[in-house]
């Protein structure tokens, strides 16, 4: 491949947009390295970590202007590993998912997977669009993504018409979603998340928001664990019911990454500085509308989401004309410094994915816009 240089004056001051890991700001690396220095290779269960546990928690209720008696719960692992924490802690007998791309996939496998749980009810709808889980006799666990990273739809956030009368839980994957979309969390029973996207830390945590009907699920499963025979294994790191407890010690069931706690609570004071949850969905919904106008007014690109009330303003696909290859493109771009902009692998389309979290600047992804016409009118002569 040739190297083409892009113009200096059209390249974006800060060149990363990835969909997770997504940018980190440079303030928040600092903060490891002014009065946080002291506590990286030290205990988690000594007061200044607890500390900044205790800060993290109580700076996600202030941002999510969370709902009387709803919990902030940290633990170990990443999202993917509280879908196994959910099968284990919070499905009773069975669940019903909507599925509509990759993760949304994931977790009903997990749950397919899971021998004491009766077999998954499965909504599918194609990528690029969602579908809900619909009501069902005998489900008390609904579950689906609120955007769905690996398409850029974003899903509504509301509870499942009559589900109420059963004590069905709603369990939301919010990974690509928390900080960056709008949410009642009223909706919901269980909003899950990790910090590597709109909350700009690195992964290996999970944040869960439950409501008080998913903590007492947790607890009455993890004392009553047999179902038509078939025993419910909660190992010590599956057990929704531990991560609870610690958390309301400011701690978590393992050793976290102190690096990683410190750099999120940077950014949950730096999201709710500038007017929290509105502001920040808002800005990311700027960053998107640049891209999708730039898109549906393109030659050669347009929103690989066809329903614009489907679009996710986190998240944000492109589909490129077949005599443009997205992979030359993303190429390029990457040795001009503007980088993770490739689409899902498994996907397997000609475009691009750009994530536009609240870090990035509605700036930067303008400029992007600028250098992608820049390389097509370059390569195409």
């Amino acid at each position: 491949m040739d190297t083409i240089d892009i113009p200096a004056q059209l390249l974006p001051k800060d060149g990363r947009f990835g969909s997770g890991p997504s940018k980190i700001r440079p303030q928040q690396v600092r903060s490891l390295c002014d009065d946080s220095m002291s506590l990286l290779g030290t205990s988690h269960r000594q007061s200044p970590v607890k500390q900044i546990v205790a800060s993290i928690r109580q700076g996600l209720a202030d941002f999510f202007s969370l709902p009387d008696a709803y919990e902030v719960v940290l633990g170990n692992g990443g999202a993917s590993a509280f879908w196994d924490i959910a099968c284990a802690s919070l499905i009773s007998r069975q669940a019903a998912f909507g599925s509509y791309g990759s993760f949304s996939a994931k977790f009903a496998a997990c749950a397919a997977s899971a021998p004491f749980l009766l077999d998954p009810v499965i909504f599918e709808s194609p990528v690029g669009s969602y579908r809900l889980p619909e009501l069902t006799e005998g489900v008390d666990a609904y579950c689906w993504a609120h955007n769905e990273t690996s398409t850029g739809v974003a899903a509504p956030v509301r509870r499942i018409p009559n589900s109420e009368e059963y004590g069905a839980l709603m369990l939301v994957d919010a990974t690509s979603a928390a900080g960056a979309l709008p949410v009642d969390l009223a909706q919901c029973d269980a909003y899950y998340f990790s910090p590597q996207k709109a909350f700009g830390s690195d992964g290996g945590l999970w944040i869960a928001i439950l409501s008080p009907a998913a903590v007492d699920r947790a607890f009455s499963l993890e004392s009553s664990t047999e179902l038509e025979g078939a025993v419910r294994w909660i190992p010590p790191f599956l057990s929704l019911k531990s991560a609870i407890e610690y958390s309301r010690k400011n701690q978590t069931l393992n050793t976290p990454a102190i690096a990683t706690l410190i750099m999120l609570d940077q950014q949950i004071q730096w999201l709710n500085s500038q007017g929290g949850l509105d502001w920040s969905q808002q800005r990311c919904a700027q960053s998107a509308s640049l891209l999708y106008d730039w898109a549906e007014s393109s030659s050669y690109a347009r929103p690989f989401v066809s329903d614009p009330l489907a679009r996710s303003n986190a998240v944000v696909t492109i589909d490129m004309d077949e005599d443009i290859s997205a992979d030359k493109l993303v190429g390029l771009l990457r040795e001009n410094g503007i980088v993770d902009t490739a689409g899902y692998r498994k996907l397997g389309r000609n475009q691009l994915r750009i994530g536009v979290f609240p870090s990035v600047e509605p700036a930067d992804v303008a400029a992007l816009t600028r250098c992608v016409d820049y390389l097509v009118e370059v390569t195409r002569g």
